[in-house]
């Protein structure tokens, strides 16, 4: 994200740590840190991001001084993804890499192609760091996905790899 890297051009390890909250979902409220409605304390996300504590209250400042990225933080949730207990609730997950990921229409042409196939699509999110060589999108299939529907998707446009868990 151009505005996170831009804020903490010169703050390397706060960037690191504002990186982390974003990558959790973690969003910045009334100079604290939230995951949902649980309060993150400072010595855990600096721990989670191997800097000091300081540097996330830091960054956690930055942030609200900043009202681009304060109005972005203010509105960060985290969410579930399926994917990661897709087998103990009977479901399948398809993980795509993108040849580009700026090509409009991947979603929507991979799960026409699943739904076509009488399958029921659980959850859809894209996986995108900020680079966008980097974006992956993640389908979490009710059931099994047989084995002639990965050629197909590996067909579609703007499909660089498919990944089966």
């Amino acid at each position: 994200m151009e505005q996170l890297r831009r804020a903490f051009a010169n703050h390397p390890s706060q960037g690191r740590a504002a990186t982390l909250m974003l990558k959790h979902g973690i969003s910045i409220r009334d100079g604290r840190a939230w995951c949902g409605d649980i309060e993150q304390a400072d010595a855990a996300i600096a721990r989670a991001a191997g800097v000091d504590h300081r540097v996330v209250r830091s960054a956690i400042v930055r942030i609200g001084e900043e009202p681009e990225l304060a109005a972005i933080f203010a509105r960060i949730r985290p969410i579930l993804l399926l994917a990661d207990i897709a087998h103990e609730i009977g479901c399948s997950t398809l993980e795509i890499i993108t040849a580009d990921a700026t090509r409009p229409g991947i979603l929507a042409e991979v799960t026409g192609l699943i739904c076509k196939q009488g399958l029921t699509v659980r959850q859809a999110v894209i996986d995108d760091p900020g680079k966008r060589e980097d974006s992956r999108l993640i389908i979490v299939v009710d059931g099994t996905i047989p084995a002639y529907l990965i050629p197909m998707v590996r067909s579609c446009g703007g499909v660089a790899a498919v990944t089966v868990r």
